[in-house]
């Protein structure tokens, strides 16, 4: 009996072999379980999964989910790929030469020596003519007939040879900056810096439309509509261009501090048109010694017209214009008279 139990153990383990070989595929055999299958259609939906389905979609394009298993004709990839491109084109291309919201055109003036001596200005005009605001200190142009920026104190609105400047602003000297700034309309705008031959920052000026940042500027009356007098002040010292008005408008004086001082040519005016009546003579330079009493240089009529200069040796003063009638009395020259006091510093304006 025992002999016979013996012999029946190797069959039955030999049996439960043959049953686990028998269902080990079947257990390991993949399954596709869908999200949306349910226990009465469980058959039908077997056959594919809902994910790869075009009802899985936002507004009919595929959701991130599906996206990359949706294929696309070469039409299609085509169309797509023409699409990006025009869409960075649109993105990249900016509007040449516009500043500020005006069309502007690109110059530049050479002047000094030729060779790595010779400074060259870039910088841009308007295009089409435009209102500039008269109270600016200075106002800025490109001479189309001389080739070269000029300065001037008056708004010059007949002149077709002036072009007013308008955008970026670079001086260059043997390829180094030596000046870089900014004007708008005629007038210096936002930052304005110089630097010497080797690079080095040695000014560095805040405008705003023509006028320093730290200017003194009074006003006639209370609503600050009609400017008196700007004295430019920077770092807390005179510096800039000086202006005076009348309350009509019309300048009464214009001129220029450096380090303190004033310099060059200060010019007072008729009170009309915006004409000059004299102009006087400084030092060059706020470095030079300082000029108490400035030398008269040139005198003009009401017409404008130049009856004293003396560097052409023309002196007409004294003698009658031709719009004199005969026989009228002409009134005696009235006395010229001397520069404005020394300007006093004000409570800065902030």
């Amino acid at each position: 009996m025992r002999i016979s139990r013996l012999w029946l153990r190797p069959l039955r383990s030999l049996s439960l072999s043959l049953v686990l070989f028998t269902l080990l595929p079947w257990a390991c055999t993949r399954k596709t379980v869908s999200f949306n299958s349910t226990s009465e259609g469980s058959v039908a939906v077997l056959a594919s999964d809902t994910l790869t389905q075009i009802t899985d979609s936002l507004k009919g394009k595929p959701s991130l989910s599906t996206a990359r298993k949706v294929l696309l004709t070469k039409e299609q990839e085509r169309a797509a790929k023409d699409g990006d491109k025009e869409a960075q084109r649109k993105t990249k291309k900016k509007k040449k030469n516009v500043f500020l919201g005006e069309r502007t055109k690109r110059a530049f003036a050479r002047s000094g020596p030729k060779g790595r001596n010779q400074i060259i200005e870039i910088f841009y005009f308007l295009k089409y003519p435009k209102t500039i605001n008269a109270y600016a200190p200075a106002h800025y142009y490109y001479d189309t007939k001389k080739r070269k920026v000029v300065k001037m104190a008056a708004v010059e609105d007949d002149a077709p040879t002036l072009k007013i400047l308008h955008g970026p602003y670079k001086k260059l000297q043997n390829n180094k900056v030596l000046e870089t700034g900014y004007y708008s309309l005629g007038t210096r705008h936002l930052r304005w810096e110089r630097f010497d031959k080797n690079g080095v920052l040695l000014t560095k000026t805040h405008y705003e439309m023509g006028f320093p940042r730290d200017a003194n500027v009074s006003y006639y009356g209370e609503d600050r509509s009609l400017i008196n007098e700007v004295v430019p002040y920077v770092n807390g010292k005179l510096e800039g261009d000086y202006a005076k008005f009348l309350i009509n408008g019309q300048p009464d004086w214009r001129g220029q501090f450096e380090n303190g001082r004033r310099v060059g040519i200060w010019t007072k005016y008729w009170g009309f048109r915006g004409r000059r009546r004299y102009e006087y003579q400084y030092a060059e330079s706020g470095y030079d010694p300082e000029v108490t009493e400035p030398e008269l240089v040139r005198e003009y009529n009401r017409n404008a017209i130049t009856i004293f200069d003396k560097e052409k040796n023309i002196d007409k003063r004294g003698q009658p214009e031709a719009e004199d009638r005969p026989g009228q009395r002409r009134p005696a020259p009235r006395a010229v008279p001397k520069a404005p006091a020394k300007v006093s510093p004000k409570n800065k304006r902030r």
